[in-house]
């Protein structure tokens, strides 16, 4: 008697055309909330829609934002950072200690605080890839010391770094349009380039989808997880000196619930922390509808701690819609860098 197999597939390995259908109307439906948003605040909140406070708003998700796609290729391989907050904090107490104690030139204390940010991040990823500790843990440890590291670098003090030509890149503009965001677009294009149109981009869609299919198609997962946290840890490191250079610190206090802000926003760009699925427009997409929505809050005078309540129950329920989604997918999967149980495949 001949037993029939039916096996269905992981989020990973669904048909591209089927892939990129469902990615279409899940971006759809977030740029028509986040237009119905922009009109509801514009009426609800007079001063919303006025140039200034669009720039200015423009201005402050951008410091969210350039992480933000960094953390999309991390949520997609089916991991978690939650440390970038902390590592922007550790990156403007390097900038002051670098410029400030050893007197090292701007320019090369800017690359070194890159460099070591970039570090933290390729330490990070190797330890989640050579051990069996979920990346939730690893970025939690991190999370706590280097918090610590740039309270003991800065003594918890405000150092002054009030410098013409590097205040220019965290509150200056470029044809009226501020720095920060450019850059932040600048961000956006290559990483869309990248996830779209390169084999380490179909690398990290494959790791998050089906890692044990990924390992035996060629791709080394242990590459693409050091890779995708040492990119998170370069674009927290330059958003942490971007921030310093608008405020004109070395500030060990910056970058306090960021981590929070940007997986809010790429979760509600439509990533899965189930991993295999997410995009660099949907976390654009995300990154705005979230400011937008703080913003608004802001104008309309909205208690603060209402504010977080708003905040959390949209983030809630775009995970709750990921785990719908998920509910009939089979095969082992991640969730936050930890293993959860596979179904049984169905026999016949």
């Amino acid at each position: 008697m001949t037993q029939s197999v039916t096996l269905t597939p992981s989020p990973g390995q669904e048909a591209p055309a089927r892939r990129r259908i469902r990615g279409g109307r899940d971006l759809l439906g977030l740029l028509i909330a986040t237009i119905a948003l922009f009109i509801v605040l514009t009426f609800a909140a007079p001063s919303f829609a006025t140039t200034a406070n669009l720039l200015n708003l423009m201005r402050d998700v951008s410091f969210v934002g350039i992480i933000a796609f960094g953390m999309t290729f991390v949520i997609i391989a089916a991991e978690i950072d939650i440390s970038v907050g902390s590592a922007m904090a550790f990156a403007s107490a390097l900038l002051g200690s670098f410029f400030l104690d050893f007197g090292i030139p701007l320019p090369l204390t800017c690359l070194l605080v890159l460099a070591a940010g970039t570090l933290v991040g390729l330490f990070a990823g190797f330890i989640r890839a050579k051990t069996s500790v979920p990346s939730f843990i690893v970025t939690l440890a991190l999370f706590t010391a280097l918090r610590g590291a740039a309270l003991m670098i800065t003594d918890a003090l405000l150092r002054s770094v009030v410098i013409p030509e590097f205040t220019f890149w965290g509150a200056g503009s470029l044809l009226g349009i501020p720095l920060p965001a450019i850059l932040m677009l600048v961000t956006f294009a290559v990483f869309w380039f990248v996830s779209t149109r390169t084999a380490f981009g179909r690398s990290v869609y494959a790791v998050g989808g089906n890692e044990a299919a990924a390992q035996l198609s060629g791709i080394s997962v242990v590459r693409v997880r050091v890779l995708i946290f040492a990119i998170t840890g370069f674009l927290a490191a330059v958003s942490g000196l971007l921030l310093s250079a608008r405020i004109g610190t070395s500030n060990a206090s910056i970058g306090n619930g960021v981590e929070f802000a940007v997986i809010s926003a790429v979760i509600v760009g439509g990533a899965s922390l189930y991993g295999g699925r997410g995009s660099m427009v949907g976390t654009l997409l995300g990154v705005l509808f979230i400011g937008m929505l703080n913003n608004g809050m802001v104008l309309m005078g909205v208690n603060s701690y209402a504010q977080g309540v708003a905040q959390g129950a949209i983030v809630l329920g775009a995970v709750l819609i990921s785990a719908y989604v998920n509910r009939d997918q089979s095969g082992r999967k991640t969730f936050l860098g930890f293993r959860t149980k596979s179904k049984k495949t169905a026999v016949a």
